[in-house]
């Protein structure tokens, strides 16, 4: 099983580095530039370990990473900080971290913090599913859909929704990677006795893709020929 690491770091030397150093210890890595970037990667692809710069444009590596956490993500954390005093490890720790590196670091400690954050997590342990609840707040993949404000975010970006669009994506989100049919939908989303076509399933249906769309992210909502409509990952 190959070990995926996303290493989270601004400065172009340094990810450099890291990236040849768990290359050649045949790690598969990815590197995200900036905070957003790197949970961008994270709502789209499983990690086995995240290495995260504590300072990073945008999203911080302490923002990014009790983002981590609230979303109930159990990969392991290997914090890397310029700033070495005990608070700012503490605060580190605190935020969800599980281990912390301070720089400049040696290549070989680099590897052994690597190693054992693996031994103690190991790979193919427990991730965030791609769909979850917690509490009023349904997550799949990089979209989440919070009940009591009644909104949905996709990447951050808040989706305006209607009442009935709101309602079909809940339904969805609660039935993920399952084929529905135009009339279990029907049934569901507007009522039992909601006597209309199924064919405004399909116009709803265009209308969430088009709000849902993200070129990076791809689509979600895919057609089952036939059957109807499944959500999936791409």
């Amino acid at each position: 099983m190959n070990i995926r690491i996303l290493v989270v770091e601004d400065d172009a030397a340094v990810a450099s580095v890291i990236r040849k150093t768990l290359d050649e210890a045949q790690y598969e890595v990815t590197v995200a530039m900036d905070g957003n970037s790197g949970w961008d990667y994270i709502g789209r692809f499983e990690y086995d370990l995240f290495v995260l710069d504590l300072m990073l444009p945008g999203m911080n590596g302490l923002e990014l990473c009790k983002r981590i956490r609230q979303e109930q993500i159990a990969t392991p954390v290997l914090m890397l900080t310029a700033l070495g005093t005990v608070d700012n490890i503490v605060v580190g720790l605190d935020s969800g971290a599980d281990d912390y590196l301070t720089k400049p670091f040696k290549i070989a400690e680099l590897l052994a913090r690597v190693r054992a954050l693996l031994r103690r997590f190991p790979a193919g342990g427990p991730h965030r599913p791609a769909h979850a609840v917690t509490g009023n707040v349904l997550v799949f993949s990089d979209v989440i859909l919070n009940l009591d404000e009644r909104n949905a975010r996709r990447k951050e970006e808040l989706i305006e929704l209607t009442a009935t669009e709101f309602r079909l994506l809940e339904y969805l989100m609660r039935n993920p990677r399952k084929v529905l049919s135009r009339m279990d939908i029907l049934e569901k989303v507007w009522g039992y006795d909601f006597n209309i076509n199924t064919k405004v399933v399909d116009v709803y249906i265009n209308y969430l893709r088009k709000k849902l769309n993200d070129p990076g992210g791809g689509r979600i909502i895919h057609t089952s020929v036939g059957m109807g409509y499944i959500l999936k990952e791409e």
